[in-house]
C-alpha cells in the first residue's frame, strides 16, 4: 500500500465513523453495527498491511490528523452509546432476576 492510498483508507475510516457517529445519535443501531463492520474491514486492511509505508512530512502530518479526527469520532459515539449499553445491560439483568424469582417460587 503506498502512501496515496494509505491516507484514502484512513478518509474512507474517518468517512465511516462520522456515518457513526450520525446514526448512534439517531438511535440507529442497525445501521451503526453495519458500519462498525465496514470500519472494522477497513482497519484489517492497515493492519494486514506487511510493509511500513514511508510518508512524506506532510503526508505524515494529515494521517495523524484524520487519526485524532476519527479518535474525536469515536469517543463521541462512545458517549452516545455508552449510556444506552449500560441501561440494556440493567434491562437484561432485571429480565433474568425475574425470570430465577419465578422459576424459585412457581408452584407446581
Amino acid at each position: 500500500m503506498d502512501g496515496v492510498q494509505l491516507i484514502f483508507t484512513y478518509k474512507a475510516i474517518l468517512a465511516i465513523t462520522e456515518k457513526m457517529l450520525k446514526a448512534a445519535q439517531e438511535n440507529n443501531w442497525e445501521e451503526l453495527i453495519t458500519l462498525e463492520r465496514e470500519c472494522k474491514l477497513l482497519t484489517q486492511t492497515l493492519v494486514s498491511n506487511p510493509k511500513q509505508t514511508q510518508l512524506s512530512y506532510e503526508m505524515q502530518k494529515k494521517k495523524i490528523d484524520i487519526i485524532h479526527r476519527i479518535l474525536e469520532k469515536d469517543a463521541q459515539i462512545r458517549a452516545v452509546t455508552e449510556p444506552w449499553m449500560t441501561h440494556l445491560q440493567n434491562l437484561l439483568i432485571n429480565a433474568n432476576q425475574k425470570r430465577k424469582l419465578d422459576r424459585l417460587y412457581k408452584s407446581d
